[in-house]
C-alpha cells in the first residue's frame, strides 16, 4: 500500500486548489521520478492522444517530453471538484530546440485514490505558437513564486 499523499478526498475547495498546486509545482521541477510518485502504479492516462498506464511510462513520457519542451514554466487552477475528482485547467510555455515559443492551453480531469494518489489522468492540450515578448511566465526556475499571478489573473 503506498503512502498517503494529502491532501486526501473528498476534496473541498481549499483542498482541491492545495492538491493542484501540488502538482503544479512537481511538474515546475521537471523531475519525472518526481511527478510519477504522485500517481498510483497503475495509473491509467490519456495526454492528447497518447494512452499510457504505470509510472514507468509516466516517467517515460515526462523524459521525453521535457527532453523537447524546454523552459517548460505550469500554472495550474481548478474548475471544478466533487469527491475524488478534479478537474482543472492549465496553461504552460515552452520553446522548441529552434528557438519558437509555445504556449500550451489545456483541461484535465483526475481521479484519486483513499491516499491521495492520482489513479486516473485524461489530458486535452492545443499548442499556440507566441512571440518571445508575448510571454507571461516569466519567473525563475522551479516552483512558481506565491506572489506571481495565476491563469486568472494573466487573463489566460
Amino acid at each position: 500500500m503506498s503512502e498517503p499523499r494529502p491532501p486526501l478526498p473528498p476534496f473541498t475547495r481549499e483542498t482541491a486548489a492545495k492538491k493542484a498546486r501540488g502538482a503544479e509545482d512537481a511538474w515546475n521541477s521537471r523531475d519525472p521520478v518526481k511527478v510519477s510518485l504522485a500517481y498510483t502504479e497503475d495509473s491509467w492516462w490519456r495526454n492528447r492522444s497518447e494512452f499510457l498506464q504505470g509510472r514507468a511510462a509516466i516517467v517515460e513520457f515526462l523524459t521525453r517530453k521535457w527532453a523537447t519542451e524546454l523552459d517548460y514554466k505550469l500554472i495550474k487552477e481548478v474548475w471544478a471538484f466533487d469527491g475524488n475528482h478534479i478537474a482543472a485547467r492549465f496553461a504552460y510555455e515552452w520553446r522548441d530546440a529552434a528557438g519558437n515559443w509555445f504556449r500550451s492551453h489545456g483541461n484535465e480531469q483526475w481521479e484519486f485514490d483513499d491516499n491521495g494518489l492520482m489513479r486516473r489522468r485524461e489530458a486535452s492540450i492545443n499548442d499556440v505558437p507566441i512571440a518571445a515578448s508575448d510571454r507571461k511566465f516569466t519567473w525563475g526556475e522551479g516552483r512558481r513564486p506565491d506572489d506571481f499571478p495565476g491563469l486568472s489573473e494573466l487573463g489566460l
